[in-house]
């Protein structure tokens, strides 16, 4: 197949797409990663990257089959629903359900890869929309894939930053697993939709605005509570005790 100009416009606008189609996934993952050691979290990230990439490679070439896979819009929004249930539900008080909760093996699996293998799972459900939306933009693949995989390298850029947002400000947890129950609430309109159950759709823009309203509400409560003391922060004040002292 020739390569067009168009093409690599198609490709920037997937990229585009993917991000604001990506906003509910990067909180997501950045709640998933919180419960493994600091300096494991990105690591987990990364190796998302190297399945998502697989993942979104086999999807693409047999995209006529992702629009069968209308169950893992019930499954994965079953299973978010129950995340924000757990987190506000069973964790106790305020500072209880914000500190991050270490992360547990699974299937016989160390905590670290069952991160992994979580994350993996999550970018699945989340990558059907965005693959049916590139196949629908263009018939060429590479341009598809092209489109997917950079957009998921900026999606975990923004995850990056989310993590440390939110070590920095704890209380923006309560609003990401708000958003999260959002999320598992579409899914599984768009999964009575498909069925037939229920004849409307939420339009993606009010998705995303709303997601938006919950992150930026979230944000201004913590600030105004005031950022936590990091461990990096004990560090640098116990340092400067040090040389106080010796001084």
């Amino acid at each position: 197949m020739s390569v067009v100009p168009s093409d690599f416009l198609t490709v920037a606008l997937l990229v585009l797409l993917e991000g604001l189609l990506s906003a509910d996934n990067a909180m997501v993952l950045a709640v998933l990663v919180l419960g493994l050691p600091r300096e494991q979290q990105r690591p987990a990230l990364r190796y998302g990257i190297v399945g998502a990439f697989l993942f979104r490679t086999i999807a693409t070439l047999t995209a006529l089959q992702m629009i069968r896979l209308g169950f893992m819009k019930l499954l994965g929004g079953a299973y978010l629903l129950w995340l924000p249930y757990q987190h506000f539900f069973l964790h106790g008080g305020a500072d209880q359900r914000r500190a991050p909760k270490p992360a547990r093996g699974w299937l016989g699996l160390s905590p670290f890869w069952a991160t992994v293998v979580k994350v993996e799972l999550t970018d699945i459900v989340f990558a059907v929309d965005s693959i049916l939306v590139g196949v629908a933009m263009s018939s060429k693949t590479w341009v598809v894939l092209t489109g997917g995989i950079l957009g998921i390298v900026a999606m975990r850029l923004v995850i990056g930053q989310l993590l440390s947002l939110v070590r920095r400000y704890p209380p923006i947890v309560d609003g990401a697993f708000v958003i999260i129950a959002w999320v598992g609430v579409k899914l599984l309109l768009e999964w009575l939709h498909l069925r037939g159950w229920v004849h409307f759709e939420v339009p993606q823009w009010i998705s995303l605005g709303l997601i938006v309203v919950i992150f930026t509400a979230s944000y201004v409560y913590a600030r105004r509570l005031g950022p936590a003391v990091t461990a990096e922060d004990e560090a640098s004040t116990a340092d400067a005790t040090r040389a106080v002292g010796g001084r």
